[in-house]
């Protein structure tokens, strides 16, 4: 008999300069979780990386730009079902990195959305899951 599938993945709510969320629109392709939907910059975790270090690489690998660990704050853990995949587990853990500068920023998958913080609610209808747990976590109003 097969294990239930476990995902462990580590994002961040990335804020700019000006306060702004920046956002990742998701590429609309076959095969790829939430395709055309908006969700946190992260992804999987690799090997025995922490989740902080997780999110340090995956941060650096989709916005081409390096964010040291100690610039992230912590949020908030998400772990038991995986609404996303049938019969799977999730650990989920979420950070906060401020004061990004988004005109040095290279997405490298996906594209970049910027979003006013009182904004939010008028795309929530696109959020993934996490990144709707994220910023509600976080205190996004109207989520």
């Amino acid at each position: 008999m097969n294990a239930s599938p476990h995902r462990e993945i580590a994002c961040a709510i990335i804020i700019d300069t000006s306060g702004s969320f920046l956002l990742q629109q998701r590429d609309d392709v076959v095969g790829i979780l939430h395709p055309g939907k908006v969700s946190l910059f992260g992804g999987h975790r690799e090997g025995s990386e922490t989740f902080l270090e997780c999110v340090v690489r995956e941060i650096h690998e989709e916005l081409s730009y390096f964010v040291q660990a100690d610039q992230f704050q912590y949020l908030a853990r998400l772990a038991g079902g995986d609404v996303d995949v049938d019969d799977g587990s999730l650990h989920a853990e979420f950070f906060i990195a401020r004061d990004i500068p988004v005109e040095r920023l290279v997405v490298t998958e996906g594209s970049l959305l910027i979003a006013e913080p009182d904004e939010i609610f008028k795309i929530e209808h696109k959020l993934t899951p996490s990144a709707r747990f994220a910023l509600k976590a976080y205190g996004v109003s109207g989520l």
